[in-house]
């Protein structure tokens, strides 16, 4: 999800967007992978203007550009980042006082992990495939994808408030996709949430990706292997808990997790084996997957 705090921060998305030509671009990467050259094609323009209106959108954040060889040489493949946009369309009377922090996936603090399962980093899976041993193996803290059919883990999220300093709103990121033994776009997986054991809530991933190779992947990741999986945040405010802003997942508050600068922050993520759909879950890091990010974590504020 993009998540913009202000109209002033949308600008340059809203002027990407202001061209019917470059709405109809953004309409028909969402439905498939479209080359620079089918684009041209399907709206009947030259490719000059295509990678001006292309251009235009890269430039505000909407689209990546992969290239990829093809049947005459290289594609340039126009792929959608986000998959939502939210705007805050309230002036703020303040600027909002934030932490940010990043954790890589490896970075647990407990892990329950139950075949399929592993770890790998950007040069090599981590001992064997399917052996719970290696969520203890040091090389774990290196790695940049974790995945596991059912269990969990647990991330000790950064607390930086000062005394005197509020919590209003805790934000968490991350790239995640269910865990099918191969690939299955279409393997439902309920994914739950908590913080220091009170719950957050749950989201169901809607499969395990891998129509395509990752956008970030390592050139060696194997074709069976999840690909790539779905940006999503958690919003927690005076309002409840939200998935990308606008779905409340549960009613739980920021002040029922009872946060202040003493507070240790534990980060879960769990896929039980009884639910009704477990499916397992996959964490992309930066180097992985779609999006350049780890875990990102936000932390807005106000001074007392």
């Amino acid at each position: 999800m993009l998540y913009l705090q202000s109209l002033k921060d949308a600008e340059e998305v809203f002027k990407a967007l202001s061209a019917p030509m470059r709405l109809q671009i953004m309409e028909l990467i969402y439905k498939e992978e479209l080359s620079m050259n089918d684009l041209a094609k399907m709206l009947n323009v030259t490719n000059s203007a295509i990678s001006l209106h292309v251009g235009k959108l890269e430039s505000a954040g909407l689209v990546t550009i992969r290239t990829t060889s093809g049947k005459r040489g290289l594609m340039k493949i126009v792929q959608p980042v986000y998959s939502r946009m939210m705007v805050d369309m309230i002036p703020q009377s303040a600027p909002r006082h934030c932490y940010q922090d990043e954790i890589a996936v490896g970075h647990y603090t407990a892990c329950d992990a139950h075949p399929t399962c592993g770890l790998a980093t950007t040069a090599h899976i981590i001992g064997e495939l399917d052996d719970p041993r290696v969520f203890s193996y040091p090389e774990r803290f290196r790695a940049g994808i974790l995945w596991m059919g059912y269990g969990s883990v647990t991330y000790n999220l950064p607390n930086r408030l000062s005394a005197g300093q509020i919590p209003q709103e805790l934000q968490i990121s991350f790239e995640i996709s269910s865990e099918c033994p191969e690939i299955n776009e279409d393997y439902p997986s309920d994914i739950y949430f908590d913080i220091n054991g009170i719950s957050l809530g749950n989201w169901v991933s809607p499969g395990d990706y891998g129509s395509r190779k990752g956008m970030l992947s390592p050139f060696w990741w194997p074709e069976l292997l999840n690909q790539y999986g779905l940006l999503k945040t958690l919003i927690i405010n005076s309002e409840g808990t939200f998935i990308d802003g606008t779905h409340r997942i549960s009613k739980t508050k920021l002040n029922d997790l009872h946060i202040d600068y003493n507070s240790t922050i534990n980060f879960t993520l769990s896929v039980p084996k009884e639910t009704a759909n477990c499916g397992g879950l996959t964490l992309f890091g930066e180097d992985f997957g779609d999006y350049k990010q780890d875990i990102r974590v936000k932390m807005y504020y106000d001074k007392a």
